[in-house]
């Protein structure tokens, strides 16, 4: 596998097209931080980190509107790729949905939001968009 961000974020997008209360990931450091920043902002509404076997896995409960059934997950975009890595400085962070989504970053101090990395005026690479 060349890109396990996109198949991290094709899996949690197919499982919302399919309406699945629950999808496995295999899990990553990387991966595992990208799953808390969407816990704390909203989008997912648990995860549990599994470790069985040399990798383990990742099991994210999705999160649903209880009354018209729609996902708090809109759209997951894949930004920077392995054969093309978008970075940005703390001056040209990226606005999602004019404000109402976030940017997950990968930056020196660890992995976070736009929001966050702004306040510490920090750049880095521009991993996904999510709202």
């Amino acid at each position: 596998m060349t890109d396990p961000i996109a198949d991290y974020l094709t899996r949690l997008r197919n499982a919302i097209k399919a309406q699945h209360r629950v999808v496995e990931v295999p899990a990553s450091n990387l991966k595992k931080e990208i799953t808390k920043i969407l816990f704390d902002k909203g989008y997912i509404l648990n995860f549990k980190f599994v470790d069985e076997g040399v990798q383990g896995t990742i099991k994210i409960a999705l999160k649903y509107d209880a009354v018209n059934k729609v996902n708090a997950i809109k759209k997951l975009e894949r930004v920077s790729s392995p054969g093309l890595r978008r970075y940005v400085g703390y001056r040209e962070m990226p606005r999602v949905l004019n404000g109402l989504g976030i940017a997950i970053l990968s930056t020196s101090k660890g992995v976070m939001t736009n929001k966050e990395a702004g306040e510490l005026k920090i750049g880095g690479e521009v991993l996904c968009y999510v709202y």
